[in-house]
């Protein structure tokens, strides 16, 4: 293949992904085959890809509480623990080669992972529909692999229900 004729299939595989994307699931697996629903049941998340190559992601867990009290640094520490816990962010800007996108984290919730590189596996892109895939990583003492499933927002005036 050319790298012209590569280039424009790299292009292609970009230009599928821009736009919103509304998260439907998200599952971790174990090496052992235990799954688990990565951020709870009914979690809310948006995933956006920009033409510019800017991306953000935030995740919530399903059935998140509110804070006790509006003010989020009188809250007890606890509730803001359970809050910081239960919600995952990020922003930058991202690569796509082949069926690999590539986010390179410049701001995030978990401050550790600014300045790096998060790479995701694009399982599927059919239409509307787009799973990724992250690579083993350690989540409360066990090795797991996450799969996330992400239905595209078509109208901008609303999320898909």
């Amino acid at each position: 293949m050319s790298l012209t004729e590569e280039h424009k299939r790299e292009r292609l595989a970009k230009d599928e992904l821009i736009g919103t994307w509304k998260l439907v699931s998200a599952v971790d697996t174990t090496d052992k085959g235990e799954t688990e629903e990565t951020f709870g049941s009914n979690p809310t998340g948006f995933l956006t890809y920009t033409a510019d190559g800017r991306m953000m992601g935030i995740i919530s867990n399903g059935g998140r509480k509110p804070l006790s009290v509006a003010d989020d640094i009188a809250a007890p520490a606890a509730e803001r623990a359970e809050a910081f816990a239960t919600f995952a962010a990020y922003a930058g800007s991202y690569t796509s080669n082949g069926n690999q996108v590539t986010h390179h984290v410049e701001a995030a919730w978990l401050q550790n992972l600014v300045g790096t590189d998060l790479k995701r596996t694009i399982v599927s892109l059919q239409g509307d529909r787009l799973v990724l895939g992250a690579p083993p990583w350690s989540k409360g003492g066990k090795m797991v692999t996450t799969e996330l499933i992400w239905e595209r927002i078509t109208d901008g005036t609303k999320s898909v229900e």
